[in-house]
């Protein structure tokens, strides 16, 4: 049996031991992505095999946690894709005023700096009093660094790069108090801000969101897992609620395509049709057909 063969076996039994011992499933997650992760802990941690890192995660929890980590999807920052929080402002803003309460949900929040732009989005705006945001995540650790909101000065400047390429109406630094090599979000940010475990790949429906937002974490899972991530945000949507995607995430090819509508060009932000609107759609498309033949 060739290496790559061995490997592949030996990655399946870490996640199928990693499921038994702590109930994490992460077997729907892109192989690739995994693999890298994998090998990097073992170069990291001067492990020789794969094997010999389950016997190291069923034995010692610590390690787990790190591996945990090592699987985390953590890269973020605030307003990430500037013009995507623009795209924000001018397309669905317009009509989440008309909302007498809005319900956001940030699924996989990392650590945070994405929710707590959402909130100062939501502030400029004048929404954010009858706002509600639930930053959710796997990973209690990455979870805590949300709740507490305290980054590393040096990313500021990128941050507030990003701020006013957003369309920003205040200055960036109103929302932070600098100390020493860290600066602390504002609390008034964390005020509507409920931060809560949730498992994409094992838990069920959160609630019913106006927006879902759940940004460049679907590229990690295979399609079968994007398929049914993408049902659990159609059953925690509100009818014409919206979802938004990371830049090389789409539900143009999967399950649930004709349930959803591209409203922002050049991005992806989506709309659930309801299912009046959608039964429409389908008769036109038939009628269309039709009409082809």
């Amino acid at each position: 049996m060739k290496k790559g063969e061995n490997e592949k076996i030996e990655i399946e039994l870490l996640l199928q031991a990693i499921l038994l011992k702590y109930g994490y499933d992460f077997r729907t997650y892109a192989k690739s992505s995994l693999k890298r992760r994998i090998m990097r802990r073992l170069s990291l941690s001067g492990i020789k095999t794969i094997s010999e890192m389950q016997h190291r995660v069923l034995n010692d929890v610590n390690f787990f946690e790190t591996l945990l980590l090592d699987f985390s999807i953590n890269v973020t920052q605030m307003f990430r894709d500037p013009f995507f929080y623009k795209a924000l402002r001018e397309d669905i803003v317009p009509a989440l005023r008309n909302q007498p309460a809005i319900k956001v949900w940030h699924a996989g929040c990392a650590t945070g700096e994405e929710v707590y732009s959402m909130a100062i989005l939501l502030k400029e705006e004048g929404l954010y009093n009858k706002s509600r945001i639930y930053a959710t995540d796997f990973n209690e650790k990455v979870l805590k660094i949300s709740k507490e909101g305290i980054y590393p000065i040096d990313r500021i400047k990128d941050y507030t790069r990003n701020y006013i390429q957003s369309g920003g109406r205040s200055s960036f630094a109103d929302y932070y108090r600098a100390r020493y090599d860290f600066v602390k979000m504002d609390s008034s940010l964390r005020k509507n801000v409920v931060f809560a475990d949730h498992n994409l790949v094992t838990d069920s429906v959160f609630g019913e969101m106006d927006l879902i937002v759940c940004r460049n974490v679907l590229i990690y899972f295979n399609r079968e897992l994007q398929n049914r991530v993408f049902k659990l945000f159609f059953d925690s949507l509100s009818d014409e609620g919206f979802l938004c995607l990371g830049s090389k995430e789409t539900v143009k090819y999967s399950d649930l395509s004709d349930d959803f509508k591209a409203i922002a060009k050049g991005q992806r932000i989506y709309r659930k049709e309801n299912h009046q609107t959608s039964k429409a759609r389908i008769r036109d498309k038939k009628t269309q057909v039709k009409d082809e033949v």
